[in-house]
């Protein structure tokens, strides 16, 4: 990360822009569906965004601000009791009732009060100079005691039963240069802080430990045992700091003897501006190192959902298209030409006045039709009522089916029944007004079946009359002969229902000629299978609304990559990297670029309330009261 002293490095605004592209492709990821891990992942998300918010692109923009050192710890761990401790005055109060919901503290030197009066850093939390304990707020508190360059943050504890608490102090946490982690002898194994120790190790983040209350018995062991601790689980450069159990003051302070190291040893890494940078460089580069490493597995989450919202659509659209598939054949093979609408084209063809022309003969037919057929033929309107009654019962029991056997492969898998359950529609049966819309559409389409014969006829004058007395009889003519296209009939049905689709075929082409009654024909199916394929369409769309409404977004998984792979780029660039663990940061006394690492000897010596090389250990009266540092 070198550079000409006389400003920032170009690269460092290409990373910024990259890092904001980062969060703005990570915001929007829900990962809505419930598929495994997704709390998980959606958790990871937004923990990212609010860590790039609250601290990265802060941090990055003003890379000469203060050190953050926020104080996080277990309830009863003596957080409070240590800022003020270390300040020399009561700026944080103990939570004497626990769980206290309250304002975290943030106490600066006063010249470093334009780093936090803005929403530089925690954007999220309003500020306020005075007593509160509003949540949302963060109070700030101007000491002249703390050296320039350092500021304190009092976070709540990170074990607290209310909700609230334990999410403020992860965010606050992240928000930190550094970690001092406060801890108690009677609690530094629990789980709860580990966890929190874990996160610091995989983001590389500036960690020193204060393990208050520790009896004087105690001393030759709890803080080597916890010291051995951290050195197992990845911490073994972090400073660690044993305050012996002792009384405090009048004012609620613990001894200065006890809380000296520590106090020393920030002042000596706020007044070293080497050592802070490289603290700040460490936990910088460990955070945006830790964003890259866990962008792309929300990335794959998305894709997870993108698939599963792909599934869930096709197993809803195969049932619909499966309808509109045997709609069609059923609508073309003969099936139609069955029971009522059979007997009804029998009637009009066999007992009026249209049969007995088209018995002369067909030569004579083409001259005479006009005779033949005056006015309105008898029957015509029934054959299309029964028409339409038998279009109607097909539709709806193929749409009642589809509907059916969509959300029965909804309920068949687990994300799919999660949304059946959640949406609370009845998608099993169509939608009420489907029946209402299947009587419009085959109206409809019987219009358009008698607007085609009346358009056929009216480019021949030579049959214009017949046409304009006859455009029913030649529009059921027609529909007869859609419904018998592709010869589907067998047995007996072949010389009833087939023989007076034939007849109709030829009436029709004595009216229109060969050619024409072909191409009304398929026109005519056409415009059928169009409207069937918009009904189902409509009946459908319930399934996709609902999956639209869990917006999941196809493209994002690779903005989310894409942005990734620019982040890497500019870091890459500008060696931002966590630094080496061989060169100690923290270390008491040295300008280095890391955290350092205590020789083993340092633990066994801790008890001789010396300070040590990188394990401090404060000194003080002993006692046995409980309430000597309640937060």
């Amino acid at each position: 990360m070198d550079h000409d002293p006389g400003g920032p490095p170009p690269q460092l605004a290409q990373l910024v822009t990259a890092l904001t592209g980062l969060r703005d492709a990570l915001a929007p990821a829900r990962l809505p569906l419930p598929l495994p891990d997704a709390e998980h992942l959606r958790r990871r998300a937004r923990t990212t965004t609010d860590q790039l918010d609250d601290y990265v692109l802060p941090r990055l923009a003003t890379l000469d601000a203060p050190l953050l050192a926020v104080v996080g710890g277990s309830t009863g761990a003596g957080k409070s009791t240590l800022v003020s401790s270390l300040v020399g005055r009561v700026v944080s109060a103990p939570g004497v009732i626990r769980p206290t919901t309250r304002a975290p503290v943030l106490v600066h030197h006063p010249d470093d009060a334009a780093w936090f009066v803005d929403d530089r850093i925690l954007p999220g939390l309003a500020r306020t100079t005075g007593m509160t304990t509003q949540p949302g707020s963060l109070q700030l508190v101007a000491e002249p005691a703390l050296p320039a360059g350092l500021a304190l943050l009092d976070a709540p504890d990170i074990d607290s039963v209310v909700e609230e608490n334990r999410l403020l102090a992860a965010q606050l946490l992240a928000a930190a240069d550094l970690w001092l982690f406060a801890t108690s002898a009677a609690r530094y194994a629990d789980a709860v802080p580990w966890e929190y120790l874990h996160a610091a190790v995989r983001r590389s983040a500036a960690v020193a430990v204060v393990l208050g209350r520790v009896p004087p018995a105690a001393m030759r062991e709890v803080p080597p045992h916890l010291g051995q601790l951290m050195e197992e689980r990845g911490l073994g450069e972090s400073p660690l700091f044993a305050v012996p159990e002792t009384t405090t003051d009048e004012r609620g302070l613990l001894p200065e003897a006890a809380v000296a190291p520590i106090r020393s040893w920030l002042a000596e890494l706020a007044a070293d501006g080497r050592r802070r940078t490289a603290v700040v460089r460490r936990t910088l580069g460990g955070a945006i190192a830790q964003i890259t490493r866990d962008a792309p597995a929300v990335a794959q989450a998305v894709e997870d959902q993108v698939a599963a919202v792909v599934q869930l659509r096709d197993d809803a659209d195969r049932p619909y298209a499966e309808a509109v598939r045997r709609v069609s054949v059923q609508t073309a093979d003969g099936t139609l030409l069955r029971g009522e609408v059979l007997e009804r084209w029998h009637d009009f063809v066999g007992t009026g006045e249209f049969f007995r022309a088209f018995e002369r003969r067909l030569g004579w037919l083409r001259d005479r039709l006009v005779a033949a057929v005056t006015g309105r033929p008898r029957g015509a309107d029934e054959v299309r009522l029964a028409v339409g009654s038998g279009l109607e019962t097909l539709l709806v029991e193929e749409g009642e089916a589809a509907a059916e056997r969509a959300e029965a492969s909804w309920q068949a898998d687990p994300v799919g029944r999660a949304l059946l359950e959640r949406t609370g529609a009845d998608l099993r049966r169509p939608s009420p007004g489907f029946p209402a819309a299947v009587a419009r559409t085959i109206r409809d389409w019987q219009g358009d079946v008698l607007d085609l014969v009346s358009d056929e006829g009216m480019g021949r004058r030579s049959r214009a009359r017949a046409l304009a007395f006859g455009v029913n009889g030649a529009g059921v003519a027609l529909m007869i002969v859609v419904f018998a296209q592709t010869g589907g009939l067998v047995g007996a049905e072949i010389g009833v229902a087939g023989g007076t689709a034939v007849l109709a075929q030829r009436v029709l082409e004595a009216v229109f000629g060969d050619e024409a009654v072909r191409r009304l024909a398929r026109r005519a199916k056409e415009l059928l299978d169009g409207d069937v394929e918009v009904l189902m369409s409509v009946e459908l769309a319930r399934f996709h609304q609902v999956l639209a409404a869990e917006q999941v977004e196809p493209g994002q998984a690779d903005r989310i990559r894409r942005a990734v792979a620019e982040v890497q780029r500019w870091t890459a660039e500008l060696e931002l990297e966590p630094a080496p663990a061989d060169e100690p940061a923290l270390a008491p006394g040295e300008a280095a670029p890391a955290l350092d690492r205590p020789a083993p000897a340092a633990l066994d010596r801790a008890a001789d309330d010396r300070p040590v090389a990188g394990r401090e250990t404060g000194t003080g009266a002993p006692t046995s009261g409980d309430g000597a540092q309640e937060r």
